[in-house]
């Protein structure tokens, strides 16, 4: 199969469809990236890279960047983690207040803001004698063997700024008793991570592991178990697209994570990783154009779980 003339067949595919829907503009910092650029990049499992587009941009990863706390979070505490947030769809947007105070302070799943809010807890209870920021960057520049990955400050400030709904998810579940840290240190954690910074062709090269049952088949390093790799692609199948997951499952039938920022990762069990990203969303939040993009993958080489 070629990959290259797939993934270039569909930059070209692409093109009417860019810019529909709009930008993330409720974050002024990412309010002005261009509705129009696209990126698309694969990592195969034996080390192979294909790319298209503007897939060696840097973007704001933002929700993204759920996945690799998640990875963190499990591994420090494994099973307990789960009586602090759910495994479920939220049928919900990704910041309701409402189902979070309905369901007693503990979020649906780990993808949903509050849910990643716990999880960023979770990292800062374990990192306290070093810098939990430092830990995550660390860990995605680990996956991804690149050091030059770093957080787009403005991003960050913007973020904080104007994260109101959050601070207020995060408050509430502190009423409920479930974050154990002061609530500025959580969410300063918190969106210095969604403001990580990462091209398309890192972002595929740093998910490679949950395509490797938990084992980076690069390096040979191993990140989670198999076991806890099947749970994380489980979740990301189940709630990875907030509250259009069963739509993106139906269109696409691969485990994936959107973010705001308008990337979107999506693995390919035994065999490959794929991020695109582009940056005007639909109305749930997903990139318009990454999920069509992604959608013309599946088709085009057949791959899907079922």
């Amino acid at each position: 199969m070629n990959l290259q003339a797939i993934l270039d067949e569909i930059e070209r595919e692409i093109q009417p469809h860019l810019g529909s829907g709009k930008v993330a503009d409720y974050i002024p910092a990412l309010a002005r990236i261009d509705p129009t650029k696209f990126g698309i990049a694969v990592t195969t499992i034996d080390g192979d890279s294909y790319a298209a587009g503007d897939s060696a941009e840097r973007f704001s990863i933002q929700s993204v960047s759920k996945v690799f706390t998640l990875t963190m979070a499990a591994e420090l505490i494994d099973q307990e983690l789960w009586k602090r947030v759910g495994r479920e769809p939220s049928g919900s947007p990704f910041n309701s207040i409402v189902q979070l105070e309905y369901e007693h302070g503990i979020p649906r799943n780990p993808f949903i803001n509050p849910g990643a809010v716990v999880i960023t807890d979770i990292i800062l209870s374990h990192e306290k004698s070093r810098d939990a920021k430092g830990a995550i960057l660390a860990f995605l520049r680990e996956l991804a063997d690149d050091e030059a990955i770093g957080t787009n400050p403005e991003v960050a400030a913007s973020e904080k700024e104007w994260g109101f709904r959050n601070a207020a998810l995060a408050n509430l579940m502190k009423a409920f008793g479930n974050i154990e840290n002061a609530v500025d240190d959580v969410l300063d954690i918190y969106f210095n991570q969604c403001a990580i910074e990462m091209t398309c062709r890192q972002l595929s090269r740093a998910m490679l592991y949950l395509a490797n049952q938990g084992t980076d088949p690069i390096s040979g390093r191993v990140i989670v178990s198999p076991g806890r790799a099947k749970r994380i692609n489980s979740i990301m199948l189940t709630c990875g697209h907030y509250d259009a997951s069963g739509d993106f499952a139906v269109r696409v039938g691969l485990p994936g994570k959107s973010g705001v920022g308008g990337g979107i990762v999506a693995i390919v069990p035994q065999c490959l990783a794929i991020a695109v990203w582009s940056p005007a969303l639909n109305e749930q939040g997903n990139s318009f154009a990454g999920t069509l993009a992604l959608e013309k993958f599946a088709a085009r080489t057949g791959y899907s779980i079922f």
